[in-house]
């Protein structure tokens, strides 16, 4: 039974270390599902709620240990139109339909598709996020004044100085109940994580979505619910290859995607909104040292468990202390590299970077981002490609090298022209690979010319396929 051992083993690697990483990613995630609930224009408690059960169901099903998963922004802003429009319950019923779509994903193993990401735009779409992260934090920055920029900045040194001291207890986790004393004791008038929203007020319930099983309600959550899946993929996937690239530790893409599923499916039946992999938070837990499936179960029980049992005393933490640990997530998040190689980088690969990011930002969308990213990526392949085929010409002799596809094959056999020979013509295609119907058709094509000249043209060589 080795699966089932190495299964085991993700649970069992230095508890107390998984629990306090755990921690940390869960007050990275307060304040970060309650902002995205606003965007989709529901209460905060249905993205907490969310986060709580995707976490649980996530970290027993899924296939990357110690990814963060939750009620997330690109989600958010999917679902946004369909709850102004329709309302909540319709909310549901597109997430129950969304995980049907990620468990067909999983289980029909397509997650390979993934390879098609390049470097450059997984680079782009994490220092987008990294940038998004930061800008989600100015409207705290700039509502705080003067006091509550000397407590983020006081938040800050304690994270930064923090692990010179002591690596036992997280520095975020530290700079949270420092600061939650201190404003307490002193009596700050400081913004609080009670001011952000309404929080819950007791554990969620099992409940099916209220609405009538109809054609209709298909016409209506059918193109969400696509776009609620695929965006949650898109995003899951990539996070995971980015934990795959800090652990140095292979994931399971297709068991990630069937754990999506079950957990947007769970996550829909208790009154939460779907969800999906958290780059940020996922970062900052593998950052201070989480590893395994129990550090995701940690984030999203004591999520819930301070959001219930410890309600009161999670209001009273500052919004400074949760936007510090966020600048910070952003800083660390941000591919910093990636400037430094930016000059050293092929000029093709540096623009789909750069495209990847710009689209992110000027959309906020991360998956927009990431498919324009793709598209480009493409585009340029297709075009250097393209040019990697060469035509030679000896008299009336005619070499053709590389692929033949619907970029190449019309343009170069556009310069065999019929009128420039008397004598039979030779068109070698030994050395050429024949990729498509566009090819093919160009070739049949450039036949029929010299037939119709009455030109004679000898194909040497069977073109491979």
């Amino acid at each position: 039974m080795p699966v089932l051992h190495a299964y085991l083993r993700q649970w069992q690697a230095n508890p107390l270390r998984e629990i306090l990483a755990g921690a940390v990613a869960t007050f990275a995630l307060i304040p970060e599902v309650i902002a995205f609930s606003f965007t989709a224009g529901i209460d905060p408690a249905t993205g907490l709620y969310a986060s709580f059960i995707i976490s649980l169901v996530i970290a027993v099903f899924g296939g990357r240990p110690a990814m963060i998963s939750a009620a997330a922004g690109s989600v958010a802003l999917v679902v946004a139109p369909l709850v102004k429009e329709h309302g909540l319950e319709y909310l549901f019923a597109a997430g129950l339909l969304a995980g049907v779509f990620q468990l067909a994903f999983g289980f029909g193993r397509l997650s390979s598709l993934m390879r098609f990401v390049s470097n450059p735009v997984r680079t782009g779409f994490v220092n987008a996020l990294a940038v998004l992260i930061f800008a989600a934090q100015l409207p705290h920055i700039l509502s705080a004044g003067l006091l509550g920029w000397a407590l983020i900045a006081f938040g800050l040194a304690i994270i930064l100085v923090m692990p010179r001291v002591t690596t036992t207890v997280p520095a975020p986790l530290i700079c949270v109940v420092v600061l939650t004393i201190l404003a307490e004791v002193a009596g700050l008038p400081v913004a609080r994580v009670a001011d952000l929203g309404a929080l819950p007020s007791g554990l969620p319930v099992f409940a099916l979505p209220q609405v009538s099983l109809s054609f209709d309600l298909l016409k209506i959550i059918f193109l969400p619910a696509l776009a609620i899946a695929m965006v949650g993929l898109l995003e899951s996937l990539m996070t995971a290859r980015v934990v795959d690239d800090l652990t140095n530790t292979a994931s399971n893409p297709d068991a990630e995607a069937r754990g999506l599923g079950l957990a947007n499916i769970a996550a829909s039946l208790f009154g939460g909104i779907a969800g999906c992999g958290m780059i940020g938070q996922t970062v900052s837990n593998v950052k201070y040292g989480g590893r395994g499936r129990l550090s995701t179960l940690a984030a999203g029980g004591l999520l819930l468990l301070l959001m219930v049992a410890m309600r009161d005393v999670i209001a009273a933490v500052p919004v400074a202390a949760l936007v510090a640990i966020m600048i910070l997530v952003s800083v660390d998040t941000f591919d910093w590299g990636a400037l430094r190689r930016l000059h050293l980088m092929p000029r093709l690969s540096a623009v789909v970077m750069l495209i990847t990011v710009a689209v992110t930002l000027a959309t906020h969308n991360l998956s927009l981002g990431v498919l324009c990213g793709v598209l480009a990526s493409a585009v340029f392949f297709t075009a250097t490609l393209a040019r990697s085929a060469q035509l030679q010409r000896e008299g009336d002799l005619y070499r053709l090298t590389g692929p033949l596809f619907f970029a190449s094959a019309p343009d170069l056999f556009a310069q065999i022209r019929e009128s420039d020979h008397q004598a039979p013509v030779t068109l070698d295609l030994s050395a050429a690979r024949l990729w498509d119907v566009t090819a093919r058709e160009a070739l049949a094509a450039l036949e029929d010319r010299f037939a119709r000249e009455g030109v004679t043209l000898i194909i040497r060589g069977e073109p491979h396929a």
